[in-house]
This record gives structure tokens, C-alpha cells and sequence, in this order.
């Protein structure tokens, strides 16, 4: 065991050193390590108890699992972060717990010795008991963590937002985005004059003794560890069947009781957006668990099936519209982002961190997409392109890989606008449509890498978009399309480009009657009427006139 570890030491500084600025923690939080790469998560059965008068929790959480791999290491690695602990470990049909000489702890992983008389060629189950104070969010859901509040009656208030940060900052999983559980139950014990929402379907209660009652939710679907989240509070419901693509949509909704009222004006926005969604990306892809809106404690975040909402029932983003253009503020922000990625995100899963662009790049333009159904084009147009100004362009949107590192803000506007101007050079919404939808059938419940994704769309589009997804994902250079009109001639070519970028572009003299050009990095010359030149804004690009 001792020999495994030392190597897989190694390993990890070779990954940290690659980076430069990761070290070896990043390296196992993000890499896909021998502790890891041979077992595939079949469920979570998680059990835990928050204790209000010391806001700990305590629990176990039953993981099952299947070996994918002839040969592999004899441990499997295990995430819980500080200071969080674990008790104890114990494999299916072992009554005994594993022996401290078989678990070995290096930060917030552990590793767990296989018994020796582990069958590698059946599924197997390993559960892990915990307890503990997690980490507490201050400022969720971008600083995340677990959140204890209080609503404005003083009643307790609880949920978790962890993405990012993981889900093992408050139970013990297989803590990687390559690897969501098939399905998973929920078993949450709380005080019983209190409810608990969470992902899925409610599928019972029973009493738990000490004032206390156990609620199981159940989620028949692959779902991402930090998706699976506890909302515990005074709520109460209110709901709607939606005739969706698929049938019958049960469309729940879980509100603080002081909330009730606004929440049936404000959640109007819920099937108007699926209605939208499913139009742009087929259909809802988590029939079987259903959609719910829940009130969170914090301003929202994307949980599957169970999608946070503290938008303080305002329409735009908490009140405001990021694109300053007016559309923003047609429609509530948090319903339709948090919403989008259940297609974006929940559907259609990055396998590392560095692709995230995946996520909030298309989510971001669902909402410009929602703006278009409801708006048009116009709208639309000037909703997206009022995002511009906060796209930085400070670093590359794909960063490094294996080291659970998100990439900059620019996975959202500046993706966004990239997956914008390649619906232009596409220049069919047929087409562009059916690829969304296509993402969203070909690759339902699955995993993607960046580079799937962009051959899926080069292959569907009918052309090679390979180097317009390098310009804007792989670089920060804004491409620069220069050119100088003299003696009846235009000339023209891409500057401040990827070597090879050779993306079309449509242009007018008048602002009217757009036509493609089709520069490259090299000089091109054509007769033209033109006195002037102005490029469709549907482009994020820049352009330069030289004498």
C-alpha cells in the first residue's frame, strides 16, 4: 500500500509541476488517478442527520460500485474534506470495519485497501460513515459550502451549494466530475416540524426518533455529485402538470410559506421557459424525476430536478439586467440560467472542470434563446451582444486539465457569443436547431470532453469549424478582421488570430443586404462597390481599417 501511494505521489507532483501553479491536493482532487480510474459509481445511498443545536451533521453513505478495469490498484480513493471526519469503512458482507492499517489519508482523499477477499468480477458496496461541522458557505453560492440561516419568521433555514468546492465538503464520495452515480437516494433525517426537499422523487417519511423525521428522495437518473443537495425548511407546495415533449411533466414547487403568494406570480416563468427549452433543445431530460423550483438561501444554483432558487422574486438578475440592453429584465434570470442547465450541465455532464465552458457557455446562450422565442430576433440580438462588455479575455476559457480548475468568467459571455457567431457562419437555423437538439439526444445523460463537442458540431454543421472553437476557446486574442478599400478593391485578412482561423463573415456598405466574405490569415483581394464596410455585430470580432 505504502509502495502505491509513494507512486502515486509521483505522479501527482509531475501533474502539479506540469501546471506550475497546482500542487499535489489539486492534482488529486482533479485527476483521474489509479485510486479512481478502474471503479465506476452505480449509486449513492446517503443517509444524514443535521443536528440544528451544533450545526453538525453525521451519517453514512452507501456506495456502489463496478469494477471497468482487468487490472487496477487495490484501493479505491475517497473524498471527504476537513473537517469533515470519517469513522469507518465497511465493504458489502463485511460486518467488521476496515482495519486503520488498510486506510491511508493524504488531505481531504483517502484510500482504502480492497479486502483481500474482494470478488472484482461483482458489483460491490462500500459504506462509509462520517460526521462532522462542514465547511460553511460565506458568500454561496460562489463561495460554497453548508448554509445554516434563518428565514425572515426565524425558523431554521438550511441547504449546501458546492460546485466547484465539491461535494465532499459535506459527504463521502467519489468526488470527480467524470463520474456521476447512475441513481441515488436521499435519506434525510431533520427536526419533524420542519420539510426537507431534495433532488428526485419524494418516495416516503418515517419518524426518527428525539423530535426528529427521516424523508427519502429518490433520483432514478446519472446525476453529479454537487448536484445532490438538501433543502431543509418551512416550506410548502404548490405545483402543475406541463404537456411537455415527452408526456406529462410533474412541475413542483417548494416555497417558504411567507413566499406562497409571490411564487405563483413569479414562477409563471417556469413553464414558459420549459416551453421555450424544449422547443431549442428536445425535451426535458429528467422526466422520470420530475422539475422542481425550491426556495433556497442563497441566489441559486442548478440542482437537478431540484433547482435552487433566491432570486428575491425579482425579474433580471436579482433585479438588474446584465445586458443592459432591457430584455434582461422581460424574464426572471434565475429561472431560465439555473433551468438551462438542466439540458447544459445536468444532461450533458463535462467530464473535467477545464471543459465547464460546456456548461455555461450554452447556458448562458439559453438565455438568449428564451429571449428569441418570446422576443425575436432583435431582442435576442441585442441581449447577447449587450454581454460583451464582461467578457475579459484575461485567460484562455479551457485552462488545465486534472486539477478541478474552472475555467474564467468567459466560459459564459465570451462562450456564449462564440456559440452566437458559429450560429452565423452555420447561417441555418434548421440546422443549428437540430445540432442543439441533436447535443442534446446523441448525448443524453453522458459525459463529453470539449473536443466531442466541437467535432459533433463541425460534423453537423457540414463544416470545419475547428479553428473558430481554438480562436475563441484556446486564446484571448479577439480576432481582427483588416482591411483597406482603395480604387474600386477590397482587401482583406484576419489579424490577432489562431494560426490557420479562416472564418466567413458577412459585411455591408450600408448596413443592409449583408453578404459572407471569407477571409484567412493571409492577404485576399476581390473588386467591390463598397465606400465603406460594416460587419454583421452578430460576429464577435473587431475590425481595423489601413490606408
Amino acid at each position: 500500500m505504502k509502495k502505491i501511494l509513494c507512486l502515486l505521489y509521483g505522479f501527482c507532483l509531475c501533474l502539479a509541476a506540469s501546471a506550475q501553479t497546482f500542487n499535489h491536493a489539486d492534482s488529486l482532487r482533479g485527476s483521474d488517478g489509479p485510486g479512481r480510474n478502474w471503479w465506476d459509481v452505480t449509486k449513492y445511498d446517503l443517509h444524514v442527520t443535521f443536528n440544528l443545536t451544533d450545526s453538525s451533521i453525521s451519517g453514512y453513505n452507501v456506495i456502489s460500485f463496478k469494477n471497468t478495469l482487468t487490472e487496477h490498484a487495490d484501493y479505491l480513493q475517497i473524498d471527504l474534506q476537513e473537517p469533515m471526519q470519517m469513522d469507518s469503512v465497511r465493504f458489502q458482507n463485511h460486518s467488521s470495519p476496515i482495519l486503520n492499517n488498510r486506510v491511508s489519508k493524504d488531505g481531504n482523499a483517502y484510500f482504502i485497501s480492497l479486502p483481500p477477499d474482494w470478488d472484482s468480477e461483482k458489483g460491490s458496496q462500500l459504506s462509509v460513515y462520517f460526521h462532522g461541522r462542514p465547511r460553511m458557505a460565506v458568500h454561496p453560492p460562489w463561495d460554497g459550502g453548508i448554509i445554516w440561516k434563518k428565514d425572515k419568521a426565524g425558523d431554521p433555514w438550511i441547504s449546501i451549494a458546492c460546485q466547484g468546492l465539491g461535494a465532499s465538503v459535506w459527504y463521502p464520495c467519489k468526488d470527480i466530475q467524470s463520474d456521476e452515480p447512475d441513481s441515488a437516494e436521499m435519506h434525510i433525517t431533520a427536526p419533524t416540524e420542519l420539510t426537507v426537499v431534495s433532488n428526485g422523487r419524494l418516495t416516503g417519511k418515517e419518524i426518527a426518533g428525539n423530535g426528529n423525521e427521516t424523508t427519502t428522495w429518490k433520483v432514478v437518473s446519472p446525476i453529479n455529485n454537487y448536484n445532490i443537495i438538501p433543502y431543509i425548511g418551512k416550506y410548502v407546495h404548490f405545483g402543475e402538470i406541463y404537456k411537455g415533449e415527452k408526456g406529462d411533466l410533474t412541475m413542483d414547487y417548494w416555497v417558504l410559506d411567507s413566499n406562497l403568494q409571490k411564487a405563483k406570480l413569479q414562477f409563471l416563468d417556469a413553464p414558459r421557459m420549459m416551453k421555450a427549452f424544449e422547443y431549442w433543445f428536445g425535451p426535458y431530460p429528467f422526466y422520470e424525476d420530475g422539475y422542481k423550483l425550491v426556495d433556497a438561501p442563497h441566489l441559486g444554483m442548478e440542482h437537478q430536478s431540484a433547482v435552487a432558487y433566491g432570486n428575491g422574486y425579482l425579474n433580471g438578475y436579482h433585479g438588474s439586467d446584465l445586458s443592459g440592453s432591457g430584455w434582461g429584465m422581460k424574464w426572471d434570470f434565475i429561472i431560465v440560467h439555473e433551468s438551462g442547465h438542466e439540458w447544459f450541465g445536468n444532461n450533458i455532464t463535462a467530464r473535467d472542470m477545464a471543459d465547464n465552458w460546456i456548461h455555461e457557455g450554452f447556458t448562458n446562450y439559453s438565455e438568449t434563446l428564451f429571449t428569441e422565442y418570446y422576443f425575436g430576433k432583435e431582442a435576442a440580438t441585442a441581449y447577447v451582444t449587450g454581454l460583451r462588455k464582461k467578457i475579459e479575455n484575461k485567460e484562455p476559457i479551457i485552462g488545465p486539465y486534472g486539477v478541478n480548475k474552472d475555467g474564467p468568467i468567459d466560459i459564459y459571455y465570451k462562450a456564449s457569443n462564440m456559440i452566437h457567431t458559429i450560429r452565423q457562419v452555420i447561417d441555418n437555423d434548421t440546422i443549428f436547431r437540430k445540432i442543439l437538439r441533436g447535443l442534446n439526444t446523441d448525448f443524453y445523460h453522458q459525459l463529453v470532453t470539449s473536443k466531442q463537442v466541437e467535432d459533433y458540431i463541425s460534423l453537423h454543421a457540414g463544416k470545419d469549424l475547428s479553428k473558430i472553437f481554438d480562436q475563441y476557446l484556446r486564446s484571448t486574442q479577439i480576432p481582427v478582421l483588416e482591411y483597406c478599400i482603395k480604387n474600386g478593391e477590397l482587401s482583406f485578412q484576419w489579424t490577432n488570430s489562431v494560426k490557420g482561423f479562416d472564418m466567413p463573415v458577412k459585411i455591408s456598405g450600408t448596413g443592409e443586404h449583408y453578404h459572407f466574405i471569407y477571409p484567412t490569415d493571409k492577404i485576399k483581394k476581390m473588386k467591390t462597390t463598397l465606400l465603406m464596410l460594416q460587419v454583421d455585430e452578430n460576429f464577435y470580432i473587431k475590425t481595423h481599417q489601413i490606408n
